[in-house]
């Protein structure tokens, strides 16, 4: 349980074990050495307790609303010296300040990044994934390391017979069926049912008749039966490890070759001899291994594709692990035997073997140290800490109850495609988060030196405390249904770069306030509205705009790419109506003709088309496209 190993290994007198070993043959006598948390099983359990990773959303949050905090807090205290400096009544100051206060915070983003996430996990659920932490979805999207665990994830976990070699006078069938007759039969040995699922498959006329059986003796390392040819005369039939079976026959130098080529690839080989007792004939050799899973194959070379390097981490023997290895497409170096290197790069080996639970563990904590979003895939409770510290976590639908309640992810359906479309629907829930991200860094820069601007064009607070309530409201409600937009996965993995993020919403942010200046503007010179006029007008340059923002941020391309979604189209529409008409009717506010809204929202249109063509070199230069 603890290394994971597909195929029983042979220990003898004083080879040291470890607790949650299991003796599939013969007997054992242990001495205790350790208990609890100081054997290798108990650290494994302590690993999965404190494993623990802060996902990138929440760094992203976390340096997003800082980054707002210092820039609004700055602002905020500009505006209220300048408004003291123009001996405004304090009575007027005060809802100024907490006008400018209530832009500064941007409430709806955690809410925000929740329902994307939620809204992915309800998607991957549709497709055979069940995240078990939204915050897998998130990180699937920039995962640039897969580490997959061989036994049960990359292959079957189910020992099988694959290749026969027959010894000259012996057919794979003859050698199946003798090799049959000396394994134990509806036993837990799994070398003995693999080669029985192998020779149900064979039929031979002259089978022999078994008449006494003999099970494995690891002292010996071979079974024995005796049985009767079809003349009745007496044969002895042996199966067992080849130095010991071709020792008891006719020497073979051929088979010799063969079997030290099938060990050299990792095979487990295993010799059959058959016979008279004093003059027995090498009948063959069997090769078995764990074989690859059907889609081991194209989840790593789809993977790759996306610019995700899949290595593989298992228990298992150095020479097993890199046939393995070499059949899935995992095309690289082995990792030397022993400690698992401080300064490791996913690039560097392509096969970690020989490693026990909290290598695993301390693998995936040095690509995380190198800057990587890593992602552990495995089956069993040896797993559990390197799926709890990972990222992404993913634990197989076959995998034990251990590693499915560590890891981020669940397969409930067989195979391997749900790893894929993790990736996919992160990639889209994390374009989505971008947006309402870059949106919600644009509205609040934009609404505090909005009020700046209006109290130096007017000496007067352009914007109320409940006015400023009702813009949050009606811009978060439009803003939060880009969790549901169509958008395009990224095609390589993507990574948060809050820095680059925060000088395109600057400069997004400028276009933006240069629009609702110029209406306001308008309004007060061109056209001499009042100021409860002019805050009504305010307002709707601050709706309209924020709507230009979205279609024209939406896309990292043009706006006109792709359709919007119908929750976004339906939740604009519904936005612009209710601003409309709380702007003409004068509710909660002054009112405003119909014209001068109407030809507000046609500004904002206008304003929407030149964003989209202000945009795209800015992405461009700060890499958002």
């Amino acid at each position: 349980m603890l290394t994971g190993e597909s195929v029983p290994i042979e220990a003898d007198a004083g080879v040291q074990t470890f607790a949650g070993a299991l003796v599939r043959r013969g007997e054992a006598e242990a001495e205790v050495t350790a208990t609890g948390e100081r054997t290798k099983f108990g650290r494994t359990a302590e690993l999965v307790r404190t494993a623990h990773v802060v996902s990138s959303q929440q760094k992203a949050v976390l340096r997003v609303v800082r980054n707002l905090a210092a820039f609004n807090g700055v602002v905020i205290v500009l505006l209220v010296a300048y408004a003291w400096y123009l001996d405004m009544p304090v009575a007027e100051i005060i809802p100024l300040v907490l006008t400018a206060v209530l832009a500064s915070i941007p409430v709806a983003l955690p809410a925000t990044f929740t329902l994307a996430s939620a809204i992915g996990a309800r998607s991957l659920a549709k497709r055979g994934v069940l995240p078990t932490r939204l915050s897998a979805v998130d990180e699937a999207a920039s995962m640039v390391v897969l580490c997959a665990d061989k036994t049960g994830t990359l292959t079957q976990n189910a020992l099988t017979v694959t290749t026969v070699r027959p010894a000259p006078g012996f057919d794979e069938a003859h050698v199946l069926t003798l090799a049959a007759l000396a394994s134990s039969d509806g036993g837990q040995d799994p070398v003995d049912g693999a080669i029985r699922a192998a020779a149900a498959g064979s039929s031979v006329p002259d089978a022999p008749k078994l008449v006494k059986f003999s099970a494995f003796d690891p002292a010996r390392k071979m079974s024995e039966a005796t049985a009767t040819d079809i003349a009745g005369n007496p044969q002895r039939i042996v199966k067992g490890a080849f130095a010991v079976v071709s020792a008891l026959a006719q020497p073979a130098p051929a088979t010799t070759a063969a079997a030290r080529e099938l060990e050299g690839k990792g095979f487990r080989v295993l010799a059959v001899a058959a016979g008279p007792a004093t003059a027995m004939k090498l009948a063959g050799l069997i090769a078995l291994s764990d074989p690859p899973r059907a889609d081991s194959v194209g989840l790593i070379a789809e993977l790759r594709g996306l610019g995700v390097r899949t290595v593989m981490v298992t228990g298992d023997a150095p020479t097993t692990a890199a046939i393995v290895a070499k059949a899935v497409g995992l095309d690289g170096a082995v990792c030397p035997p022993g400690p698992i290197p401080e300064a490791v790069s996913p690039e560097q080996f392509a096969v970690f073997a020989g490693v026990l639970p909290e290598d695993k563990y301390t693998l995936v904590k040095a690509f995380q140290t190198g800057g990587h979003t890593v992602g552990m895939c495995g089956d069993g409770a040896n797993d559990a800490p390197a799926l709890r510290q990972a990222q992404m976590g993913v634990a197989v639908s076959t995998a034990t109850d251990v590693a499915k309640s560590a890891a981020g992810m669940v397969l409930t359906e067989p195979g391997l495609a749900g790893i894929v479309a993790a990736v996919k629907e992160g990639r889209v829930t994390f374009q989505r988060i971008l947006t309402y991200t870059l949106n919600s860094i644009i509205k609040k820069i934009v609404t505090v030196l909005f009020l700046i601007i209006g109290l130096l064009m007017t000496g007067r607070a352009i914007l109320t405390p409940l006015l400023m309530v009702i813009v949050m409201v009606a811009g978060d409600f439009l803003a939060m249904s880009l969790t549901t937009d169509n958008v395009r996965p990224s095609p390589l993995p993507n990574t948060w770069r809050i820095g680059s993020l925060t000088i395109a919403g600057v400069i997004m942010s400028l276009c933006q306030l240069a629009f609702c200046s110029g209406v306001l503007a308008v309004g007060h010179f061109e056209m001499g509205l009042g100021i409860d006029a002019l805050r009504t007008l305010a307002f709707a340059a601050l709706v309209f705009g924020s709507q230009a923002i979205i279609y024209a941020i939406r896309q990292r391309r043009h706006m006109w790419g792709s359709r919007p979604s119908i929750w976004l189209a339906v939740s604009s529409v519904v936005d612009i109506a209710i601003a409309s008409a709380l702007a003409i009717a004068g509710i909660a506010m002054a009112p405003l003709p119909a014209w001068v809204v109407a030809g507000t929202l046609a500004a904002a249109a206008a304003f929407a088309v030149i964003l989209d063509i202000v945009k795209l070199p800015v992405f461009r230069r700060l890499g958002i496209a």
